[in-house]
């Protein structure tokens, strides 16, 4: 007879409490995905670079319209918190100050790519696309290409777009928001 194994999901409270009293450090580079705590890749030079060039981008072509988080957490459900390199949020007065931006506060989650192309293509595409994010940009420092997922149906985004350098993009949530597709690959 075969044995099942039963996996303990975590809610993200429980997660909070977790780094409450210290089973989480703050030096920890984690992530709550689907109730699992996922460690995160380190951050290289160029990764680091290109999320800094992206949001000096994104805060100028955004303006007022948008809040542009930098490597912050986003709660999704109760079971998931990821944290994006970026994400374009709707502007608040708080700030955020009172709770996590959730999903219906998110316009845009944009993750850079090199080690970690699987995993935001295969399984953080999938959970965004659950959480009705309206778009999802992946830069895949390798291929050096930008993709656009959008239209999340069921689980699944039904577009992807691949966008070249050269080019330029803007959300479709705030479409005066253009910005070269470069600076999410620079070398």
């Amino acid at each position: 007879m075969a044995a099942t194994v039963t996996k303990k999901r975590f809610t993200a409270d429980e997660y909070h409490r977790m780094a409450q009293v210290g089973i989480l450090s703050g030096h920890d580079r984690v992530e709550l995905i689907d109730g699992e705590i996922v460690v995160m890749t380190p951050i290289g030079a160029r990764h680091n670079a290109c999320v800094n060039h992206a949001a000096r981008a994104l805060t100028r072509a955004a303006g007022d319209d948008a809040i542009v988080q930098c490597q912050g957490s986003v709660r999704l459900d109760p079971y998931s918190e990821p944290e994006p390199d970026l994400v374009l949020l709707r502007p608040r007065r708080d700030f955020y100050v009172s709770h996590l931006p959730s999903a219906d506060e998110i316009l845009l989650i944009i993750e850079i790519a090199d080690s970690s192309i699987d995993y935001d293509r295969d399984v953080k595409a999938r959970i965004y696309a659950m959480s009705s994010i309206p778009e999802y940009w992946l830069a895949d420092l390798n291929a050096n290409v930008l993709w656009r997922y959008s239209s999340p149906d069921l689980g699944v985004y039904q577009r992807v777009e691949e966008c070249r350098r050269g080019q330029s993009i803007a959300p479709q949530q705030l479409p005066t928001c253009i910005v070269p597709v470069d600076v999410f690959l620079i070398e």
